[in-house]
């Protein structure tokens, strides 16, 4: 199973309320793998970036909330957070929502 099994308007529903609730937007579907904190096969990774001032309490709530919502394993990770090379990579990975 993929993100793609899901709705898109409920996708962009869900994000867009995960988003208000923890001050973050949601940029685009990273590739399996980029965050090593999430497993699965039907586990999805986003990029995101923050709104406002978060704790990484409150990214953890945005994780559970989203994967909640959408009934599998989900990982956010941070703009801020990319550094380097490997920063760069993940970046250019971004597939749209």
């Amino acid at each position: 199973m993929n993100v793609l099994d899901i709705d898109r308007r409920s996708l962009i529903g869900h994000l867009q309320a995960t988003g208000k609730s923890f001050h973050l937007k949601f940029l685009g579907l990273l590739p399996r793998g980029t965050a090593g904190h999430v497993s699965g096969d039907d586990a999805v990774e986003f990029l995101a970036e923050k709104q406002a001032d978060i704790s990484l309490l409150d990214l953890a709530g945005a994780e559970i909330d989203l994967s909640e919502r959408l009934g599998r394993p989900v990982a956010i990770v941070l703009v801020s957070g990319l550094r380097g090379d490997r920063g760069d990579r993940v970046k250019a990975s971004v597939r749209p929502l």
